[in-house]
């Protein structure tokens, strides 16, 4: 097996907007990364192809008696996608949905109020989006994301992590109008062993790195990153 692919999620976050470069400096995207661990690596990325950025947030609805089960999800926007053979198959009521939806909810809300601090979702209706996270393994989370997102009615969906293993991508692939895996090494295992570090992302940091990225907006998007 070989080594590590990044020092952190800051140098994978410069690596895959290398890949991303064609979509840089133009008026039209829009990065949203999935908080926490996407959300340095999508700082990196908005940085260098001077892009606004955002979090967007997913909360899986967990079938009532087995939460591990997905009925459905909820999402930035007020968004509610679910999964009508889950529920017919378990027999959930309306009520039911709505009640775990709601509690799904408050959490969402305190998240986003949190790390946005009173600054204005973007708009992202006929835009590019380039969703990021620090990577993927099964794609379950990026896959309800881009279905969420699909719901706010960007342009295109761009779907870009550092890592991930090829099977993975290519089922994203089918669900995003454009996908880049910058890395896809075999065997996979698990995407933390592909950074050197790997600390778990704090709310903090994603509060201040949207902070950060809100002020540097406009300013030069050239100047170094983040050690």
């Amino acid at each position: 097996m070989q080594g590590p692919a990044f020092q952190d999620r800051f140098t994978a976050g410069r690596v895959l907007a290398e890949h991303l470069a064609h979509h840089g400096h133009r008026p039209n995207t829009r990065v949203l990364a999935l908080p926490r661990g996407g959300v340095p690596v999508g700082y990196e990325v908005a940085r260098m192809l001077g892009a606004p950025l955002d979090v967007f947030i997913v909360r899986k609805l967990g079938t009532p008696g087995h939460e591990e089960l997905a009925m459905g999800a909820i999402a930035t926007g007020g968004v509610r996608v679910l999964n009508p053979e889950v529920i017919d198959e378990a027999g959930i009521l309306p009520e039911q949905i709505d009640e775990v939806a709601e509690r799904e909810g408050q959490e969402l809300r305190r998240r986003e109020a949190h790390y946005r601090q009173g600054r204005p979702a973007l708009d992202v209706r006929g835009r590019n989006v380039i969703l990021v996270d620090d990577g993927l393994a099964t794609g379950s989370s990026m896959r309800a994301a881009v279905t969420a997102l699909r719901e706010l009615g960007p342009a295109r969906i761009i779907v870009a992590v550092p890592v991930a293993p090829l099977e993975t991508c290519e089922s994203i692939e089918a669900l995003a109008d454009e996908t880049v895996c910058a890395r896809t090494p075999e065997p996979f295992f698990a995407v933390g062993l592909w950074y050197r570090q790997f600390e778990q992302t704090s709310d903090e940091e994603v509060r201040a790195l949207l902070e950060r990225a809100a002020r540097e907006s406009g300013m030069d998007l050239e100047q170094p990153g983040l050690p």
